[in-house]
């Protein structure tokens, strides 16, 4: 395949760009891509020195959402009043500067955090030797919840199910 720019040297580059819906594919040469400033194009040996950083497309996902959402704009006036980080720096370096910022940007970090992960909870992996006191734990919390639900609604017999799962649950 050959370069989609010079149209002479084999296509060793191959780049995708998706803006806005709009697909585009472009085939370049190693030389073309070095001169093409518009694709910001720096050759990486290592997959980890890509410049493809959390950083970059935590910004990406900020000005996205700010494009789309003008409640957010708000927000970027925000200033964390321990650290003094604005939402502009944290915008920039995708860094937040100490526990409090959660709570300062929070409103705008939400619906980014939600894009992103799908969910505010963490699920991640369980230690296998701990690991069934975890789930235990975790199902008893879930239930409870449940039974509580059932209480409010009435739903006692499905509320007398739920607590005896729970007292089987705790037996082991």
């Amino acid at each position: 395949m050959l370069c989609d720019f010079c149209k002479k040297n084999e296509a060793t580059v191959h780049i995708t760009r998706v803006i806005n819906g709009v697909k585009q594919e472009f085939n370049l040469c190693e030389k073309c891509a070095h001169e093409n400033t518009e694709f910001n194009f720096v050759p990486q040996v290592d997959f980890f020195s890509s410049p493809f950083t959390f950083q970059n497309v935590l910004s990406g996902m900020m000005d996205y959402i700010s494009n789309s959402n003008n409640a957010t704009q708000r927000n970027f006036n925000v200033t964390c009043s321990k650290c003094n980080l604005n939402f502009e720096e944290f915008k920039r370096t995708g860094l937040l500067g100490c526990s409090d910022c959660y709570k300062n940007f929070g409103s705008t970090l939400i619906p980014v955090i939600k894009r992103v992960q799908g969910n505010l909870e963490h699920t991640g992996k369980i230690p296998k030797r701990i690991g069934n006191n975890i789930i235990c734990r975790k199902k008893i919390e879930q239930l409870k919840h449940e039974l509580q639900k059932c209480i409010e609604n009435e739903e006692y017999e499905e509320a007398a199910k739920i607590r005896d799962e729970i007292k089987e649950i705790n037996k082991k």
